[in-house]
């Protein structure tokens, strides 16, 4: 992992009690390392190779459910919109919204029958990115939640991004999506936010 992230990741981490019971947890850089190797190969937890020193998949499992509760991944995850806001590579004059689903086999809050499986019981991820495809907000929903309730949720959701002078930015100036995300309510309010709305069509803007 390169050094440079470690240092952004390492102040956000919450500390262990200094006389915490049990044995030494493995260091919260290893378990990163085991998190980023588990997610980038998606392999499962119990797959993780115990040679690569990471400690064991379940570790690596319960340290990100404990750095998640702690919300380590969303200030992570402005300090480097911020970067990118600061370096120009941030492209504010349309963003772009869509949803994809996910199987969900063990159930949960966000889970819902599967549109297409009624059977099968999924999760719908909801993303809104910049031009540049920079993901700003995602939201979990059950599959069954209609596209459309979501729209205002991620265009709102976009946290406040520093990094220039003057008031931090979180709005763009249009916003795409497809049918499933429009609606004429979405619009006006939109419009009220000045944000042009843009309904994509075959890859054309509407």
């Amino acid at each position: 992992m390169d050094d440079d992230l470690w240092l952004l990741i390492e102040p956000l981490l919450p500390p262990w009690p200094e006389r915490s019971p049990g044995p030494r947890p493995v260091a919260d850089r290893l378990c990163l390392q085991g998190i980023l190797y588990v997610l980038c190969n998606d392999i499962a937890w119990q797959l993780l190779p115990p040679e690569l020193g990471f400690g064991s998949g379940q570790t690596c499992w319960r340290r990100l459910e404990r750095w998640q509760k702690a919300g380590v991944f969303g200030q992570l995850h402005r300090i480097l919109l911020a970067e990118l806001h600061a370096a120009g590579q941030l492209d504010w004059s349309r963003a772009c919204v869509d949803g994809s689903h996910i199987r969900a086999e063990k159930g949960g809050s966000d889970t819902g029958p599967s549109p297409v499986d009624r059977r099968k019981t999924c999760s719908k991820h909801h993303l809104i990115c910049d031009g540049r495809g920079t993901p700003l907000r995602v939201i979990t929903t059950a599959a069954n939640v209609n596209d459309v309730t979501q729209t205002l949720a991620l265009a709102d959701g976009i946290p406040p991004v520093a990094g220039r002078p003057g008031r931090p930015r979180r709005r763009p100036e249009a916003l795409l999506g497809d049918k499933g995300y429009d609606s004429n309510p979405n619009r006006d309010e939109l419009r009220k936010r000045r944000i042009r709305a843009c309904h994509v069509v075959g890859g054309g803007v509407g």
